[in-house]
């Protein structure tokens, strides 16, 4: 065994980092954050990079500047867990012993499950904005179309902020009516459910604009292959059970996602769980067989939307019960399924959608309709969140 830890924790994103700040400053002197990567990444920005709003840069640190002083960064990557002897073993094959481990790596784009995909969005005209590298990308080839067709798709299945899979297509569309060329543009947007986001207040306002803007809806419909030499993508209408090959000029797709492989191959997921994601409480975090293992953000086995919003609740909670179970305290912290995601419908107003795990609607402010399209929700969304990430969130204190 390298070293052993009081708290280890697998993943050094949003939940890794900010979970280890607070419980840090809650009083957890030994807690280490195994993270492979050198750069830590603030995701939400992707989609304005992609939408010509934000600049690359800005979403983007070094892993040494967010990891909270007093926490040991272990610059390797987790490749198994055995929750019997309390050991990760790491990717260079080293051995990590833990008193609790908190499991949060984040989720892995399965490319391979839509043929033609990974080709598609490295080739001219595809892209996809949930990759860092190809987000600037996404704004270079819907800010250079004046005429054709764009096509965006969301998959099925638990992905990280779903809702995210349209804000490109409303900053392009309100950019390309700027310039005078939306009306010589056919957007399409393919999305595998039976509405555009499944909370009914959120749907209305977002319908208006999809009207306002002329997109074709696909609803219940998903790509499953894509051709990028032909540059056709072919879009499985699930409820007909029909095929179509639609032609594009601008392909910007989200990949099917879901738990990392080596998580998948441990005991930790539920056996009946395809996605692999960690068998926990859905209040508490707490692992369901190991009482000294938690999960939280997108690797949980929670029926939440995954978002930053439900990962910032997630995190007090979990901090309070694992500081409460190390004391051998009862878990009082509850999750109660909070989730959210700020839709950018124009390149100035967002429309707020806060809502739980059944998709009922869950305003901070109660009674306050927060999903109607609103400026200040823009500047909230785009100018303020960022710096609570940075300066408040990564340091545990929001």
């Amino acid at each position: 065994m390298a070293a052993r830890h009081e708290v280890l924790i697998i993943g050094g994103g949003n939940a890794g980092i900010s979970l280890a700040a607070r419980l840090h400053r809650y009083g957890v002197k030994d807690v280490a954050v195994i993270e492979p990567k050198d750069h830590h990444l603030y995701q939400p920005l992707f989609s304005h990079i992609a939408g010509g709003r934000a600049q690359a840069g800005e979403a983007i640190r070094t892993q040494e500047s967010v990891t909270p002083k007093g926490v040991t960064w272990i610059h390797d990557a987790a490749a198994d867990v055995d929750p019997e002897a309390n050991t990760v073993t790491l990717a260079s094959g080293a051995v990590v012993g833990y008193g609790q481990l908190v499991v949060c790596p984040g989720l892995q784009f399965d490319w391979a499950a839509v043929p033609g995909l990974a080709e598609a969005v490295h080739s001219p005209h595809g892209a996809s904005h949930y990759e860092f590298d190809l987000a600037p990308k996404a704004w270079t080839l819907l800010s250079s179309l004046t005429a054709g067709t764009a096509v965006f798709t969301m998959p099925a299945g638990p992905i990280k902020c779903g809702g995210a899979s349209q804000k490109p297509m409303y900053l392009a569309c309100d950019y390309w009516r700027e310039q005078g060329v939306l009306d010589k543009i056919r957007v399409v947007m393919v999305q595998p459910y039976p509405t555009v986001f499944g909370v009914p207040e959120v749907d209305r306002e977002l319908d208006r604009k999809i009207a306002e803007y002329g997109i074709e809806l696909r609803t219940n419909s998903e790509l499953v292959a894509v051709n990028p030499a032909e540059r056709k993508a072919t879009i499985r209408d699930n409820a007909a059970n029909t095929t179509e090959d639609l032609a594009y000029d601008v392909l910007n797709a989200v990949p099917p996602q879901s738990a990392p492989d080596w998580l998948k191959s441990t005991t930790l997921p539920n056996p009946g769980d395809a996605g692999g994601f960690v068998e926990v409480d859905r209040q508490t975090l707490r692992h369901l067989r190991y009482p000294n293992v938690w999960s939280l953000g997108d690797a949980a086995g929670t029926t939440n939307s995954k978002s930053g919003g439900s990962l910032r609740k997630q995190a007090k909670v979990l901090a309070k019960n694992l500081v409460a179970a190390r004391k051998g305290k009862p878990l009082k912290a509850k999750y109660n399924g909070y989730s959210v995601c700020p839709f950018t419908v124009s390149r100035d107003t967002v429309v707020f959608a806060e809502f739980d795990d059944r998709y009922r609607p869950m305003p901070t402010i109660p009674r306050v309709p927060t999903w109607n399209e609103s400026k200040l929700s823009w500047v909230v969304d785009r100018d303020l969140f960022p710096r609570i990430y940075w300066n408040l969130i990564l340091k545990g204190r929001a």
